[in-house]
């Protein structure tokens, strides 16, 4: 049997590239109309609808997380996270929530390649795609370290490999976790930036990227060698 799993015989590799940049072109429309229009709320709105939901805010947050992050950055999220509910609160609801993103994210790629994950990335992205199939959890750990490189399109990259599910959450929650910590402190102390959780926010922010870039650093020195 072919390691890369069976595609789904009615769905042609072109049909699921054309659905692939349908689906791509779908959410930059959404997200510009919602930037061109205004209709991301500030940080005043969004406190303002979390209190009006009451205790059910602790309930939606998790699935409407979900469901917004496909259009939102989620540190934005996170940090409205520590906006409504403060820093001790917020940070597990906001783990939970881009964990739950990513692999909601992750399954509607697979879905999109119709049994063709594995095969759809370039040719030139292969070592990265065996990479992430080899060391599973530990690959999606680097990759939540590395700066500037945007959480969603791993999560979206991982649909189109043959990671598992489970390694990508794992990933999430023990590379993610010290960066949803600093935007959810950083979110909840977004009044007071002298305040020893935002000061501790920022220091942290700036930890992880130096770590991130010198471990990139590394890997490209290593890729040369």
């Amino acid at each position: 049997m072919d390691p890369r799993g069976a595609a789904n015989p009615g769905v042609s590799r072109r049909v699921v590239i054309r659905r692939l940049v349908a689906y791509a072109l779908l959410v930059g429309t959404v997200l510009a109309v919602l930037a061109l229009t205004g209709s991301i709320p500030s940080a005043d709105e969004a406190r303002d609808f979390g209190e009006r939901l009451g205790d059910w805010a602790y309930v939606a947050f998790v699935p409407l997380f979900v469901v917004v992050n496909f259009v939102v950055w989620w540190p934005i999220l996170a940090g409205g996270a520590g906006l409504l509910f403060g820093t001790a609160v917020g940070t597990p609801l906001a783990l939970a929530g881009v964990t739950a993103a990513s692999l909601t994210q992750m399954f509607v790629a697979r879905r999109l390649a119709a049994g063709h994950h594995g095969s759809l990335l370039p040719a030139r992205t292969r070592q990265v795609e065996e990479f992430l199939t080899r060391h599973g959890a530990v690959a999606v750990m680097e990759s939540r370290i590395v700066p500037v490189l945007p959480w969603g399109l791993v999560n979206f990259s991982a649909g189109l490999s043959r990671l598992r599910y489970r390694d990508l959450a794992l990933g999430t929650v023990i590379g993610g976790a010290p960066k949803v910590f600093a935007y959810v402190a950083l979110g909840g102390s977004l009044s007071d930036l002298g305040s020893p959780d935002a000061i501790v926010a920022i220091a942290l922010l700036v930890v992880l990227a130096v770590a991130g870039a010198l471990f990139v650093r590394r890997q490209i020195a290593v890729g040369r060698a």
